[in-house]
C-alpha cells in the first residue's frame, strides 16, 4: 500500500504545473485539504483521498490508474464518490457522496478550502458570486449548512 507521503508525492506530480482559479499552485488546495481532513478527525484513507481528490476528475490521473493503484477500497470509493462527472447534477452528485462512507468528510474539506474568503477575495466579482452560491448550494445539499459534518463530533 502507498504511504501518506507517497500518496502526497504523486499528486503533487500528477497536478504539476495547474493552478487553481486564484493563479495559485494546485498542490495548496491540494495541501489545505488534506490538513483540513486531518484537523477534523479523518482517517489514512481519507487524507489519502483528500491529496487525490481532483486526480480523475482533472484528467491529472486516469479512472484506470486508481483502480489499479495500491490503495485501500475506501480511498479509491472516497475518490470515485468525489468525482464530478459530466452532466451530473448537483444533487445527483451530493447524493453520491452521501452515499459513500468517508467522503463526506473529504468534500466538506475541499468546500471549505474552495470557499475560504481569502482565496475568493482575489477572484473578480462576478465569479466570486457565482462560486460563493455554488458552494452554499452544495454545503446545503450535503447537509453541511451549519459547517459542521453529520455524524462526526466536533473536536
Amino acid at each position: 500500500m502507498l504511504t501518506l507521503t507517497e500518496v502526497e508525492a504523486l499528486a503533487r506530480a500528477a497536478h504539476e504545473g495547474q493552478t487553481d482559479k486564484a493563479g495559485r499552485p494546485y498542490a495548496e488546495h491540494l495541501q489545505a485539504v488534506a490538513e483540513g481532513v486531518r484537523d477534523r478527525g479523518g482517517d489514512a484513507d481519507q487524507i489519502a483521498a483528500a491529496w487525490l481528490h481532483d486526480a480523475v476528475e482533472d484528467d491529472a490521473l486516469s479512472e484506470t490508474w486508481l483502480r489499479e493503484a495500491a490503495l485501500s477500497d475506501r480511498t479509491k470509493a472516497v475518490v470515485l464518490a468525489v468525482t464530478k462527472r459530466a452532466g451530473e447534477t448537483p444533487e445527483a452528485y451530493a447524493g453520491r457522496v452521501l452515499a459513500t462512507p468517508g467522503a463526506l468528510l473529504v468534500k466538506e474539506a475541499d468546500l471549505a478550502h474552495n470557499a475560504d474568503p481569502a482565496r475568493l477575495a482575489v477572484l473578480d466579482a462576478p465569479t466570486r458570486s457565482r462560486l460563493t452560491e455554488k458552494y452554499a448550494h452544495m454545503r446545503a445539499l450535503l447537509g453541511l449548512t451549519d459547517g459542521t459534518v453529520p455524524g462526526v463530533a466536533s473536536r
